[in-house]
């Protein structure tokens, strides 16, 4: 199956601009893709590191829901090196998505850390995407442990007709 129309059916809809796979699960599927820093339209896209994988993505939403956001911020309140390492995180996201830019020539760019971020933590389907993706992520790192493992018995995706599907018969591992 084409890893773009993989990723279409993971996130329930068409991509805006073509991504690459960073990361597989066991199953081989996509889990994260490097998105550029300006969709295919022009947009603007601060977020490199995009998370596809559904069942990162449902946990991870469960920890937000609960207010893992909230919580982060908390963490980077009262702890200055884990604080100092999340600023870290950003400016070195950043870096590396604006040297794909070139020179200013005017037109809108992306800006912000991880997902956009200009401070505090915006969203942990990011910062665990970033962290899953090799980067150095201080939140990445206490997100992952409610994440992992991926351990799907069955494919998130399937085949049919020659299409990439949503598999009817996937369930979250319990």
């Amino acid at each position: 199956m084409d890893d773009d129309a993989v990723v279409a059916a993971q996130l329930g809809r068409p991509l805006r601009s073509a991504a690459d796979v960073v990361l597989r699960c066991h199953l081989v599927l996509p889990v994260v893709v490097r998105v550029p820093p300006l969709l295919d339209d022009g947009t603007p896209f601060p977020t490199r590191y995009w998370l596809t994988c559904p069942l990162a993505r449902r946990r991870i939403g469960r920890l937000e829901s609960a207010g893992g956001v909230r919580a982060m911020d908390r963490e980077i309140a009262a702890d200055p090196s884990f604080a100092a390492r999340f600023g870290a995180a950003g400016r070195r996201y950043a870096a590396e998505r604006d040297a794909l830019l070139g020179p200013d020539d005017g037109r809108p760019r992306p800006s912000g850390g991880v997902g956009g971020s200009g401070g505090g933590v915006k969203c942990l389907h990011a910062h665990y995407a970033h962290l899953a993706a090799g980067g150095d992520n201080p939140v990445g790192e206490l997100v992952a442990p409610w994440v992992e493992p991926l351990d799907c018995e069955q494919p998130c995706i399937v085949e049919e007709g020659g299409r990439a599907v949503a598999n009817p018969a996937w369930r979250e591992p319990s």
